[in-house]
């Protein structure tokens, strides 16, 4: 059988994950509505009607899978490239040697002595998410390997957009590199030769959705 190229690739990683979200979305609808609502109580106190309390819930529940799929869907994609790219490439574990805990850590994409993290988004406000990213990041240059992080999304709030800033300035303290939003995309373009936004555009485009540009 012929292999599939890298956009054919992408298709059926979008298709699979679409079809894995709404039956996820289903299933947890289906059980919401056995669900006990007296919580509703309060919503009515603050003014919210048993209604509209109700599909608060929902869209919580569907926004949790939704964010999870959306990334998820996102990094594999963005592996996909690599991979088509760089055959060899992929995820590899490496010893902590900086603490005791974890153990190991994840590469998500070693390609040659390049070390990729590849994220959706990051918009935690976790202060201790500076240290343990210090942790991880130093133990892959001491393994010889060079930090790279890739994150398409960059946070909105004050809070978490210090934290990368900060994030930002560890990778370079290592000799590393963070590409976020439109260099991410331009990263993944100019070493894979894929250019993924354009492909993902174009399946956004097949379903009827609008991007923002």
């Amino acid at each position: 059988m012929e292999k599939m190229n890298v956009r054919d690739e992408i298709r059926a990683l979008a298709d699979e994950y679409a079809r894995l979200l709404k039956e996820k979305i289903d299933e947890r609808v289906e059980d919401m509505d056995a669900d006990d609502k007296s919580h509703f109580l309060i919503y009515q106190v603050l003014g919210v009607s048993d209604e509209e309390g109700h599909l608060i819930d929902v869209y919580q529940n569907k926004g949790r899978f939704l964010y999870r799929y959306a990334g998820s869907f996102l990094e594999n994609a963005a592996k996909l490239c690599f991979k088509s790219a760089f055959p060899e490439s992929g995820a590899v574990r490496i010893e902590n040697t900086q603490g005791r805990r974890p153990k190991t850590f994840e590469i998500d994409c070693l390609v040659g002595s390049d070390a990729l993290e590849i994220k959706w988004r990051d918009a935690t406000t976790d202060g201790d998410h500076i240290t343990k990213e210090h942790t991880r990041i130093q133990a892959i240059s001491e393994a010889g390997y060079v930090p790279i992080r890739v994150m398409f999304y960059y946070p909105n709030r004050e809070q978490a957009v210090r934290i990368q800033k900060a994030l930002e300035t560890l990778y370079a303290g290592v000799g590393g590199k963070y590409y976020f939003g439109d260099a991410a995309w331009t990263y993944v373009r100019e070493r894979t030769g894929v250019d993924l936004k354009a492909i993902l555009e174009e399946l956004a485009a097949e379903k009827g959705g609008r991007h923002a540009r």
